[in-house]
């Protein structure tokens, strides 16, 4: 059984209403609704529901700030099946909604039952069954109009329950009508007002608060406050609502309504220079200055081109600053921003002492480089985007002290405790084994310390060039030590280190080595892109300290990369997963005659042509592929037009990457690979085959038609003999009789 609206109509407590709002807003949805008199039944997570006469459907949607949407409730209709769904709204009157030869849309929303695979399947139905019954009771059917229907229907699944409803709205509710020009990634006008509203505006508004936003985009946020101030209804601003063409719409109550609205505004409110908005984007203030217009507000706010770095001093001793500032996910350089963020935390304490901040960050990480303290967070969602709006009071309180010198202090009382000093003890032993046989070797980067002590679990490797550095690699403590301990051990390593090697503490960088998603680490961590040349025997490398959880130099494949380059001499050579490419430039200028360099990332080739180029390697006969590799590998192995005499392999232990098109396991997959390899071989060619999966088994038995050398000691430096395990190393040649039946 349904429920119609003239049952429901006969109720004494009038209609049933649902407000739909933004995540996380219904709160503040239900006290706008309160405030007019309104009723709330209930609040859901995205909206709230009401009863009342249709005077209050028609208050929420010409008052309510945060609403998206006013659903008129027709009737709850069993959504079990197709067929029941069609059968429920079929049995509902509309034809007193609908004329015959009118339009209608239909949205669906909502938790979907099992059998609706796609909603507009199940819009279909509905539409079907309202132009049945329009047919069957009028003698014509309505038409399908979805950009502006007559009549907009609503559905909201609940499982197996659909709620029908007439939308109210037509457009949804925050397209207030002034705003038909943009920036790159706006605030919709009601996420906007809900901010303003979580953050104390209205309260502040009446006490005659200023207001700022030194980041203003196309305005949102400056016209949003001054219409709350000025009590301005943000449905007075549309042009037409949804209900204008609904049959049973009552335009003298409509009309009345709005003429009430109009006499609560108060536009003398907006005095001259209360409400500022600023931008350093001269497009953006444009686009600020003719939506004002458009609100009726252009002769009330300031708008303005001015970068946030000269933000004035404001005069008036109580206000708010609302910002949404760029998150890097659509705008902005992501490289840029921290420093953007400090500024911006240094100008509004610079500038507004006394007043309220609001903040909106998606990342926690820029929100501390606002270099404040925020005493209140609150959870919006800026679309799919989860963000926090931080709230600041912006006097001396908020100020947070200086990262450096917090850091300092931390490191100079680990220096004293006597974890440190035993530390520093190993690792200036290791330092003395080490540094003459590096002087020896001519190796300016080597390993120094690799978790001798198990306390204290790092991997410390020195890049020496003109200047040294040091890349601390920490291995992400197991969840049975406790965080406060595993921090201690680490300011004592880090107290040290720079004293012990001999560095400038700003030289020493720390990463953390958690365990990794397939391929997680040539993840970026950061975007600084800031390079540095070091030298490993005859060649230059460009490595990076910060930007990914590795530097783009495998130290421990040192021998390996020297192996390779005496076995080149004259040679095709090709690099499978090549990284960087430091593989490449040991074989060339070991003499290979040839080199092809492939790998998935655009990021690494690049890198790996700038190696050869800076080591005057480059040239025609080298050339760099951007490919799967493991598809790339089948293809050309079924072509069978380039041959190589040496290929040097060294896979990821797993691979799942979303760009591959099949997932990889050295272990499970090492067979295949290098079979298909083989056919890429010369008649006297050679494969080097490594990886760092530390429980690696070759399978030699599968791979008969090989004679293979097992290298990983062989190639295993001074600074890594105390873990025998860090990788393995083969080198593969196949027999004479399986070189002809390969090449047949």
């Amino acid at each position: 059984m349904s429920q119609s609206i003239d049952t429901v109509a006969a109720a004494a407590d009038g209609f049933e209403f649902f407000a739909a709002c933004p995540r996380g807003v219904a709160d503040l949805l239900a006290d706008e609704l309160r405030d007019l008199g309104i009723t709330v039944a209930r609040e859901h997570p995205a909206g709230v529901s009401f009863r009342g006469p249709l005077a209050h459907g028609y208050l929420a949607c010409l008052h309510s700030r945060t609403a998206s949407r006013v659903i008129l409730t027709l009737a709850e209709v069993s959504a079990d099946s197709a067929d029941a769904l069609y059968d429920g709204v079929r049995s509902l009157p509309w034809e007193s909604h609908l004329a015959a030869e009118g339009t209608l849309a239909v949205d669906v929303v909502g938790e979907s039952p099992a059998w609706l695979r796609h909603t507009q399947f199940g819009a279909l139905k509905v539409k079907d069954a309202v132009v049945d019954r329009c047919r069957e009771v009028l003698g014509a059917r309505p038409s399908v109009n979805l950009d502006d229907p007559d009549l907009r229907i609503s559905v909201r699944f609940a499982r197996e329950r659909a709620s029908i409803g007439i939308d109210l709205s037509g457009q949804p509710l925050h397209r207030r009508g002034y705003r038909s020009q943009g920036v790159e990634a706006p605030l919709k006008e009601n996420l906007a007002a809900a901010i303003l509203m979580r953050a104390g505006w209205p309260a502040m508004a009446s006490e005659g608060a200023f207001f700022l936003d030194p980041m203003c985009g196309s305005g949102t946020f400056v016209i949003e406050a001054a219409l709350m101030a000025a009590r301005i209804a943000p449905g007075s601003l549309r042009r037409r609502f949804g209900f204008e063409r609904w049959l049973r719409h009552d335009a003298a109550l409509w009309q009345s309504l709005c003429a009430a609205g109009a006499e609560q505004r108060d536009i003398d409110c907006l005095g001259a220079g209360r409400f500022v908005g600023c931008d350093r984007d001269q497009a953006a203030v444009r686009a600020a200055i003719a939506n004002a217009n458009r609100a009726g507000l252009g002769n009330h706010l300031i708008l303005e081109r001015r970068d946030v770095a000269n933000l004035p001093r404001q005069s008036a001793p109580r206000g708010m600053v609302a910002v949404n500032p760029p998150y890097g996910v659509r705008l902005g350089a992501a490289e840029e921003l921290p420093t953007l963020y400090a500024t911006l935390g240094a100008r509004l304490i610079a500038c507004c002492a006394g007043w309220e901040a609001a903040v909106l960050i998606a990342d926690p990480a820029l929100g501390h480089a606002l270099g404040l303290r925020a005493y209140r967070s609150h959870t919006f969602f800026n679309g799919p985007l989860e963000c926090r709006l931080l709230r600041f009071h912006l006097d001396d309180d908020a100020r947070l002290p200086d990262p450096q010198e917090v850091r300092r202090k931390r490191l100079d009382a680990a220096r004293e405790r006597p974890g440190a000093a035993m530390f520093g003890n190993r690792l200036r032993k290791n330092l003395g084994r080490l540094q003459p046989w590096a002087r020896r070797e001519q190796i300016a980067c080597f390993r120094v310390y690799d978790a001798d002590m198990p306390e204290y679990a790092f991997a410390i490797d020195i890049y020496g060039n003109d200047t040294r550095w040091v890349c601390v690699q920490e291995y992400a403590a197991p969840a049975t030590v406790a965080q406060d301990a595993a921090r201690a051990r680490r300011d004592e390593a880090l107290a040290v280190i720079p004293e012990v090697l001999g560095v400038d503490p700003q030289h020493v960088q720390l990463k953390v080595r958690r365990r990794q998603r397939e391929g997680g680490q040539y993840e970026k961590l950061d975007s600084e892109a800031v390079y540095h040349r070091v030298r490993e025997g005859r060649y230059s490398f460009l490595v990076n300290f910060t930007d990914y959880l590795d530097t783009g130099l495998f130290l421990d494949h040192r021998i390996t990369r020297a192996t390779l380059a005496g076995m080149s001499a004259g040679k095709r050579f090709l690099n499978l997963f090549a990284y960087t490419g430091t593989a490449t430039v040991h074989a060339v200028g070991g003499g290979a005659i040839a080199s092809t360099t492939v790998d998935m990332s655009r990021t690494y080739l690049d890198w790996a042509r700038r190696n050869l180029e800076l080591n005057g390697l480059a040239g025609p006969a080298h050339c760099f592929v951007q490919a799967d590799v493991l598809t790339w590998l089948e293809d050309q192995a079924a072509a069978r037009r380039q041959r190589f005499g040496v290929i040097f392999i060294d896979p990821p232990t797993v691979s799942r990457s979303k760009r591959m098109q099949r997932d990889f396991d050295v272990q499970r997959d090492h067979v295949w690979l290098l079979q298909t390899a083989a056919q890429l071989l010369e008649p006297d060619g050679e494969i080097v085959f490594s990886n760092n999966f530390q429980r690696f088994k070759l399978d030699a038995a599968a791979l008969p038609q090989f004679e293979i050398t097992d290298l990983s000691l062989a190639t295993l430096p001074e600074d890594f003999r105390r873990n025998p395990r860090i990788h393995v190393c083969y080198r593969l040649r196949l027999k004479d009789g399986n070189i002809q039946n390969l090449h047949a």
